[in-house]
């Protein structure tokens, strides 16, 4: 065994090619500090090349590094680890806490910053005592449950209906998005059960949220009394929520008839490009939201010649008739809620002059859907659009 085990020495010790030297793998991964850097690295690059820090204006990326420098000067932690990389000085404003000096146990309890070991009017050596913990929490003032619907009679008929139009292709389902979306004589289908919004309680904010209680119908012959909140939060989990929508209104959300007294002044409409060029393509949910006096179908058909359609040709995803209101201030009203996700590019047509479209918005369809129904409800001045994480917000 001994003769072996030098044998062994003898091999390891004369390796001249040193195939028996194990080096580690290079990991491809960045770290966190790494990414850290490499994120500060992309803002000084910008300064570099435009002279200036980035603006919140409505080039995207532009407005990811304004945002990008914004989170870093609000993370003293963050700006002293790019101290050596911040070549232009764009962190040199960020203050620092003072380090605290500890000396003695009583300088550890007086920096008892998140109260973990007690204070004046907790025993520190009772295990039993919680702190930062609410001592309430504040309940609904009734939890709601199904309950058996006593004139299921009268809604009985809507439910057939509304399965009609689902099978016969006049109404279609559509994702739920959010509360914004709950009005009365609106159904959902909740955890694959059909229910209509009977009637909606007075509206009321609590902690900057609103809220009202609903009278709730379920094809089953039961109903509820659940808040809106509480129904939004149901249709939203997991994503299987779904609303009933009438394919002929497109965007509208309602079941008003068109009748002979009123007036069609024209369309609304929202188209998705089909440009090649990379810069357009490579943009998610890119949408034109526009307007027209004759069938859209009819207007875009020369749109690979026109500016306003980015020289290329676009698809028709949605669009409604309009009745006894001016099309063109609804259009109006929405590019201006949109504002801060305006798409910020030129295109040249084919005599080499330069355009910059204003009517294409870097915003999801079901966002867009939403923000109109919110119009016609007049509900939309209480809300706004958060362009970062792409939903409307309560102001």
């Amino acid at each position: 065994m001994s003769k072996f085990s030098k044998e062994l020495e003898e091999i390891l010790k004369t390796d001249p090619l040193g195939l028996l030297d194990v080096k580690p793998k290079a990991s491809s991964i960045m770290s966190a500090d790494q990414r850290l850097i490499a994120s500060f690295q992309d803002i000084n690059d910008f300064v570099r090349e435009h002279g200036g820090e980035p603006t919140q204006s409505r080039d995207i990326k532009e407005r990811k590094l304004f945002s990008r420098l914004k989170s870093l000067r609000e993370s003293p932690e963050k700006a002293a680890a790019l101290a050596e990389y911040d070549t232009f000085e764009l962190l040199v404003d960020v203050k620092f806490p003072e380090p605290i000096e500890i000396n003695s146990v009583d300088d550890i309890l007086g920096d008892d910053a998140l109260g973990l070991l007690g204070d004046d009017e907790t025993d520190p050596n009772d295990i039993f005592r919680l702190t930062n913990v609410p001592k309430s929490i504040d309940m609904p003032d009734s939890i709601a449950r199904r309950k058996p619907c006593k004139d299921f009679d009268l809604f009985e008929n809507l439910f057939k209906l509304c399965h009609a139009g689902l099978a016969s292709g006049k109404k279609k389902l559509r994702k739920f998005m959010g509360e914004q979306q709950i009005a009365v004589s609106n159904f959902f289908v909740l955890h694959g059960v059909l229910v209509y919004v009977a009637a909606m309680g007075e509206k009321e904010q609590k902690k900057g949220k609103l809220n009202a209680r609903l009278r709730c119908i379920f094809e089953n012959g039961t109903e509820s009394n659940m808040l809106m909140r509480s129904l939004a939060a149901e249709l939203y989990k997991g994503g299987s929520g779904r609303r009933v929508v009438n394919h002929i209104d497109g965007l509208f959300d309602g079941p008003k008839q068109v009748t002979e007294g009123d007036e069609a002044t024209g369309y609304i409409y929202v188209l998705r490009s089909l440009s090649e060029d990379p810069q357009i393509k490579e943009i998610k949910d890119l949408h034109k939201i526009g307007f027209s006096s004759q069938p859209v179908q009819q207007r875009i058909q020369n749109a690979a010649q026109e500016p306003t359609y980015l020289m290329a040709g676009v698809k028709l995803i949605t669009e409604f008739e309009t009745y006894n209101f001016n099309p063109q201030k609804l259009e109006n009203l929405l590019h201006t809620f949109f504002a801060e996700s305006c798409l910020n590019l030129s295109v040249t047509d084919s005599k080499g002059n330069q355009h910059a479209p204003r009517e294409w918005f870097i915003v999801p369809l079901d966002v867009i859907e939403t923000a109109v129904q919110l119009l016609i409800s007049g509900e939309i001045v209480n809300y706004r659009y958060d362009s970062q994480q792409q939903a409307i917000a309560a102001k």
